[in-house]
């Protein structure tokens, strides 16, 4: 899977974009938008590409997946979502949110992510931490233009992000396509993270932290992204209020 997200949509995190690798332009600067869907489509069989016209483009494919942590795409209402892995606690989560016993993973995402953005009755991190599994997760809401990312807190299943060279955002379980596209502005996702588009990265097992990067420094001593870790001496400013659709500050700007 593979999403890529323009900054209006998605601001790239400080420190993860790295500076070029001297002699290196090409791979360092990485490629753009449309090599990277091109580079995908290229390499993976039955290729299937979205575009979200200015705010991105997202692209899956079933090809040589684990059928342990298989990959899902689904669209529901404008609103888009790749996911890979499995949630064990499915059935009870199809009950909570009402939904029929055919429902699968991408289902009940969209299905949660709807409830938090129209009703918001719990915090991001807490629909997030109430999956239990393997998983990682890529959403896209058409109306709002909001992206709401996160993988477990295992980080089990394969899952990168980076930045190319048009300063677009970009996600996916492919490390070698985004080494390809990023050059070496990319990492492995934090795990037990999520990414909003109005509140950029945090932990969704430690939501009360900051999440700082750490800077990645690759075998030949070259600066290569960072990885993101929760401060546990810094603290986050709380909203006691939770807005909701409707509300003076509408709750699907929180994404």
């Amino acid at each position: 899977m593979l999403a890529v997200f323009d900054p209006t949509v998605a601001k790239c995190p400080e420190g993860l974009r790295s500076p070029p690798v001297a002699g290196a332009a090409a791979a360092a600067g990485g490629a753009g938008a449309g090599a990277l869907m091109k580079g995908f489509s290229d390499s993976h069989d039955g290729a299937v590409t979205v575009s979200l016209g200015p705010s991105g483009a997202l692209a899956y494919s079933a090809a040589n997946q684990n059928p342990l942590v298989p990959r899902l795409f689904g669209a529901v209402n404008d609103i888009f979502c790749l996911f890979q892995g499995h949630i064990e606690n499915i059935a009870n989560l199809k009950q909570h949110y009402g939904l029929s016993k055919t429902a699968n993973e991408v289902t009940i995402l969209i299905e949660a992510y709807r409830t938090l953005r129209d009703r918001g009755p719990v915090p991001a991190s807490q629909v997030v931490r109430d999956l239990g599994g393997k998983f990682a997760f890529i959403l896209y809401d058409t109306l709002s233009k909001s992206t709401f990312v996160a993988a477990d807190a295992d980080g089990s299943i394969p899952f990168f992000w980076g930045v190319d060279s048009e300063n677009h955002l970009v996600f996916s379980d492919d490390a070698g396509l985004l080494k390809t596209g990023c050059g070496n502005s990319y990492a492995p996702f934090p795990k037990g993270c999520f990414y909003t588009t109005s509140g950029g990265l945090q932990s969704f097992e430690h939501p009360l932290h900051e999440v700082k990067a750490v800077p990645r420094v690759d075998s030949q001593g070259q600066m290569c992204g960072s990885t993101f870790k929760v401060d546990s001496e810094s603290k986050k400013k709380q909203d006691a209020s939770i807005p909701r659709v409707g509300s003076a500050a509408d709750w699907s700007n929180q994404f």
